[in-house]
């Protein structure tokens, strides 16, 4: 199959995974940040594979950072995000829907698209990699014509309570219109809105986010109404609703010309 490149940067590479060891190599990286290093509880088959797998990972595109490491028999997988489009997710239904009742999401007019099991390598936290995987992102959302993108994204820890200044601060700030929000299911439902907005310490409730949920935030993202304790993740969830006008206007623009030559 063609490889499908999107950007670099040095040795860094940014594509479609398009091979079985392609999505191997991703798995395994998942396997390492969210079950040895985020303390995830993995099944006895993910331990005896060292990959995180789900059935999932068979119909989803795999967006793939990789590094060309001296003495390895092929670049090394060191960023990876997860992308299924509802034109798949017809057949197969979106993981989000474990967690969320997706609404007015899946009426959009135009193609949307989940992404999820986002990771990057330890040793490669820097802007470079995370900058490579939105590029691709925009890029992949231009190819496919996609107008809004949502996801489960993570904070840690399991006890709402103390994380209760960020949550409020998501609810008071960041809530999703109407036509556009994700609701947690019934019983799965986890209030955000544990503090008033007055007594919200904002700059504070920032820096208690992710990086990723900020990202996010930065380009317009907004959250769906309750989060979810994902004990097997060890984290609580929030489900982040995006339209890709504001990727694409800070993305694209320098990558139109490849995506344009990708769609031909």
């Amino acid at each position: 199959m063609h490889e499908t490149v999107f950007g670099s940067d040095g040795s860094l590479k940014v594509r479609l995974a398009v091979s079985a060891d392609d999505i191997r190599r991703a798995q395994a990286l998942r396997y390492r940040i969210f079950y040895e290093e985020m303390g995830a509880h993995p099944s006895a088959e993910a331990v005896a594979h060292k990959r995180d797998v789900d059935r999932f990972d068979d119909v989803c595109d795999h967006l793939l950072v990789t590094d060309v490491v001296d003495g390895a028999d092929a670049p090394r997988v060191v960023g990876t995000y997860r992308m299924l489009r509802r034109s798949v997710a017809e057949r197969t239904g979106f993981y989000s829907e474990s967690e969320y009742e997706l609404g007015g999401l899946v009426d959009h007019p135009s193609e949307i698209l989940e992404v999820g099991r986002s990771c990057v390598d330890l040793n490669y936290r820097g802007r470079a990699v995370m900058q490579l995987l939105w590029q691709g992102i925009a890029a992949y959302v231009y190819r496919h014509q996609i107008g809004l993108l949502f996801g489960c994204a993570s904070l840690p820890g399991t006890e709402p309570k103390t994380m209760r200044r960020a949550l409020a601060y998501l609810y008071h700030h960041h809530l999703a219109p109407d036509h556009l929000r994700p609701r947690a299911l019934p019983h799965r439902y986890v209030p955000m809105n544990q503090m008033p907005a007055d007594a919200i310490d904002t700059a504070a409730a920032w820096r208690e986010l992710p990086p990723l949920v900020r990202g996010y935030l930065r380009l317009g993202g907004r959250v769906g109404d309750g989060a979810v304790i994902d004990p097997d993740f060890n984290t609580t969830d929030v489900c982040i609703v995006l339209e890709t006008e504001q990727v694409t206007a800070k993305y694209l623009r320098h990558y139109q010309h490849l995506a344009d030559q990708l769609r031909a």
